[in-house]
C-alpha cells in the first residue's frame, strides 16, 4: 500500500511539474507573439544563410538584417567552431526575439567546421551489422550542437539510395535497403532528440532515386503512388510516427503527388498540407530545402516561392534570398485573399514553442574555452569502431588473411605517397608498396611487370572522388586496370564510395571500407591480420 501511494505521489509530482512547464511555455510564447508586427511575424518564419567564415563586411550585414526584420533563425555553414561561437553570442545579443540556431551536419558539425573531425558519411553506416552505434553518434552530435548553442541539425538523410547513379544522395543515405534506412535513421534521431537537439528527416518526400541535383534543376520522380507508399514515403512515416520533430521538404516534381508544371513538392500543399501533415499526421515543423537552389530559383521570382511555401503548409522556409521582398510578397498575397494571417499566426507560435522547448527562453551563452577539445571528444572512438564494424567483404572464395610467409605486393592506385595502412605493412610485415601516380599511366605498366614475381597482391583504390561525377574522377589508365581480369586470390580494397565498383566490374575478393583515413586503415590492416 505504501508503494503505491509513493507512485501515486511521484506521478502527481510530475503532473505538477509538467503543467507548470506548459503554463511557463504559453506564458513566454504569448509574450514573444504580442511583441511581433505582421513583418515581423513573417520574418520569423525564415531561416538565413551563416557563415562563420565570411569577411567582417558580410557578416555584419547578417547581423544588420536580423536587427531590421528580426528573422526566425539561422543555419550555419562553413567556418570555426571559435568563430561560429562568438557570432552565435552576437547574433542572439541583439536578436530582438532569440534566433533557432540550426547546421547541415549529417556527419556532425565537422561536416562544416574546420579543426573538427567528421563522423563517417551514412552509407557507411548502413553497413553495420545494428544501429547501437548510430544512436551514440546521434547523441554525439547533439552534444556538439549544444555545446555551439545549436538547436536543430537537419539529419537524418532517410531517403532510400535506389539509384546508385544518385547525384546528389548517393553516400548520405544508410543504403537501398529500406529497413535499415527506418531503423537507422530512427537511432540517429532518438540519439539526438533523446539528447536535447532537434532532428530534420529529409528530403520528403524521397530524394533518392533521382538523376538530376536539385541544386542545378527539378529532378523528376516518375513512379506510382503505391509505388512511393512502398518505398519513398516508408522512412518518414517511421520516423514522423516515431517522433521525429521536423521535415525537411525536398524540391522535386512527383507528379503522383503533385502534377501542376514545374511545383515542386516543397512548394506544394497537396504534398505537404495534404500527403505530410494530413495523411501522415506530422504535427512538428515542416521547413523547406533552401529556395536558393536552382530547382526555385530558376521558376519562381524573387520573393514568390516564400510565398508558395506558406500557402503549400510549411511552416519555416530555408535560405529565402530576399528577405525584405519575401515580406513585401507575402503582405501582398494577405490582402489579395490568398493568404490568411490566422496561419501564418498559428505557424509563428509553433516556431515560437519549439524555441521555448529547446532553452531560448532562457539567456545562452557560449563559451568558447577549450571548445574544439570538447567537439571532438567523442569522435574517435565511436569512429573507429564504427570503421571496424562497416566493413564488407565480397569474396568468391575463402577469407583471406595477410600471409607473412609469402612475398607480397601492394599497389596503391591513384596514391602518390604512404599513408597509415601502407607504411603499416612495408614496416611491420616486409610488403613491397608500388604507389601508382594519377598522373602516370607508363608507371603502372611497369608495376604490372613487377608484382608477377610476387605470391600475393593486394590492391588498393585510394584518394577518388565520393561524388559519382566523371567516373568518381577516378584516372582513367586506373579505370582500365580495374576492368582487367586480375588473379582469383588477389585482394581488392575500395577505400572511399563503394557505388564506384558499378565502373568496374571483373575484379573479385573485394573490401569495401568505405572511407580514406586512419580509422579505415586501421581496421583494414586488423582484417589482413585475421583479427
Amino acid at each position: 500500500m505504501k508503494k503505491l501511494g509513493l507512485i501515486i505521489c511521484m506521478f502527481a509530482c510530475f503532473q505538477m511539474t509538467v503543467d507548470a512547464q506548459t503554463r511557463a511555455e504559453k506564458k513566454w510564447v504569448k509574450h514573444q507573439f504580442k511583441s511581433l508586427s505582421l513583418d515581423e511575424k513573417i520574418a520569423q518564419l525564415m531561416v538565413l544563410r551563416a557563415h562563420s567564415n565570411w569577411e567582417p563586411k558580410k557578416i555584419d550585414s547578417l547581423a544588420d538584417l536580423i536587427k531590421q526584420y528580426n528573422v526566425g533563425g539561422l543555419c550555419f555553414f562553413q567556418g570555426g567552431p571559435v568563430r561560429q561561437a562568438i557570432q552565435t553570442n552576437n547574433y542572439q545579443k541583439i536578436a530582438k526575439t532569440p534566433l533557432l540556431i540550426t547546421i547541415d551536419a549529417e556527419w556532425g558539425v565537422g561536416m562544416r567546421l574546420d579543426s573538427v573531425e567528421m563522423f563517417p558519411r551514412q552509407l557507411s553506416l548502413g553497413a553495420m551489422p545494428n544501429n547501437q552505434l548510430v544512436y551514440q553518434m546521434g547523441a554525439a552530435i547533439a552534444a556538439q550542437c549544444k555545446r555551439l548553442g545549436i538547436q536543430v541539425n537537419y539529419a537524418p538523410d532517410v531517403d532510400i539510395n535506389n539509384n546508385p547513379a544518385n547525384p546528389v544522395i548517393n553516400d548520405r543515405s544508410f543504403g537501398q535497403n529500406k529497413k535499415t534506412v527506418i531503423d537507422y535513421g530512427i537511432a540517429y534521431m532518438k540519439g539526438m532528440q533523446d539528447n536535447g537537439v532537434m532532428a530534420a528527416a529529409k528530403h520528403f518526400p524521397g530524394h533518392g532515386d533521382v538523376s538530376v541535383d536539385s541544386h542545378v534543376d527539378i529532378p523528376v520522380v516518375n513512379k506510382s503512388r503505391e509505388a512511393l507508399d512502398s518505398m519513398e514515403i516508408a522512412p518518414f512515416k517511421a520516423l514522423i510516427d516515431a517522433g521525429i520533430e521536423s521535415v525537411m521538404v525536398a524540391h522535386l516534381s512527383v507528379p503522383a503527388i503533385d502534377n501542376g508544371e514545374k511545383r515542386p513538392t516543397s512548394l506544394s500543399s497537396k504534398a505537404i498540407n495534404g500527403l505530410l501533415k494530413t495523411e501522415l499526421g506530422f504535427k512538428g515543423i515542416a521547413v523547406t530545402d533552401a529556395l536558393d537552389m536552382k530547382a526555385i530559383s530558376n521558376y519562381y521570382p524573387e520573393g514568390e516561392a516564400n510565398v508558395q511555401a506558406i500557402l503549400a503548409g510549411n511552416d519555416m522556409s530555408c535560405l529565402p534570398g530576399d528577405i525584405g521582398q519575401s515580406i513585401k510578397r507575402v503582405k501582398e498575397a494577405i490582402s489579395e485573399g490568398r493568404l490568411n494571417v490566422k496561419d501564418i499566426d498559428a505557424r509563428v507560435k509553433k516556431v515560437l514553442s519549439a524555441k521555448f522547448k529547446y532553452g531560448l527562453n532562457r539567456k545562452q551563452v557560449i563559451d568558447t574555452t577549450n571548445i574544439v577539445a570538447d567537439l571532438n571528444t567523442a569522435v574517435a572512438g565511436i569512429k573507429a569502431e564504427m570503421s571496424a564494424q562497416a566493413l564488407t567483404y565480397c569474396k568468391s572464395n575463402n577469407l583471406p588473411n595477410l600471409n607473412v610467409g609469402l612475398s607480397t605486393a601492394y599497389i596503391a592506385l591513384n596514391s602518390a605517397q604512404p599513408n597509415l595502412l601502407t607504411k603499416a605493412l612495408a614496416e611491420q610485415y616486409g610488403v613491397k608498396v608500388f604507389y601508382v601516380n594519377p598522373k602516370d599511366s607508363i608507371g603502372l605498366e611497369k608495376i604490372k611487370d613487377s608484382v608477377r614475381a610476387y605470391q600475393q597482391v593486394i590492391v588498393g583504390l585510394h584518394n577518388y572522388s565520393r561524388r559519382p561525377a566523371n567516373h568518381f574522377q577516378i584516372p582513367g589508365f586506373i579505370l582500365q586496370y580495374l576492368n582487367e581480369q586480375h588473379p582469383q586470390n588477389w585482394i581488392h580494397l575500395i577505400l572511399g564510395n563503394p557505388y564506384a565498383v558499378g565502373h568496374f566490374s571483373k575484379i573479385q575478393n573485394i573490401l569495401f571500407a568505405y572511407e580514406d583515413n586512419a580509422y579505415t586503415h586501421k581496421a583494414v590492416l586488423n582484417w589482413l591480420e585475421g583479427k
